[in-house]
């Protein structure tokens, strides 16, 4: 399951999947609806892999809040996000239970609730590969380490200058003496 591809646009409803990228915007597709259209740049685009849920302790990315619905009902699709308030809240108590009560408002819930409905319904939440490459790991198949590109060393070069001697990056030329006009 791959949440990068999954947006959320402020001021849209629903969910959108990236299709392809345009010259100064983002091609995506409704979930909902299936129409395309493009999302600039001063729209607020966030990927349902960069949100996270504040609790008590440190901030629970969304991946594994929809992992614990998912587990939760089997699979299947959660609560309605139109229930009442207390029902909302008691439910997303039993999935995440140290959100933090103060940061996390019923608007929230209902919105996760409602992603991961849309998403069920798309067939696009799936577990059970992250499952495998995790057997995968602990079975002790190689894995590859990313190669980091070594930094450039800055080179100096000593520049003589009229009243001592200064250092100045190798790109920089040392400015011609100016001449005193004497008249």
């Amino acid at each position: 399951m791959d949440l990068s591809k999954i947006l959320s646009i402020s001021g849209k409803s629903g969910l959108f999947k990236v299709v392809s990228q345009l010259k100064n915007a983002v091609l995506v597709e409704s979930l909902t609806d299936k129409k395309r259209f493009p999302a600039f740049g001063h729209e607020k685009i966030s990927s349902l892999e960069e949100i996270a849920v504040f609790t008590a302790s440190e901030d629970k990315p969304l991946k594994e809040i929809l992992k614990a619905i998912y587990e939760k009902q089997e699979g299947k699709a959660a609560l309605d996000n139109k229930a009442d308030n207390k029902a909302l809240f008691a439910y997303f108590k039993e999935v995440v239970p140290d959100f933090d009560q103060e940061r996390v408002y019923i608007s929230d819930i209902r919105k996760i609730l409602n992603w991961y409905n849309m998403l069920i319904e798309q067939g696009l939440l799936d577990f059970s590969e992250k499952e495998e490459k995790a057997e995968g790991e602990k079975t002790g198949e190689p894995k590859e380490e990313p190669v980091a590109a070594k930094p450039k060393p800055v080179v100096k070069k000593t520049v003589k200058s009229g009243e001592g001697t200064v250092k100045a990056p190798r790109n920089i030329k040392p400015a011609a003496p100016r001449q005193s006009k004497k008249g």
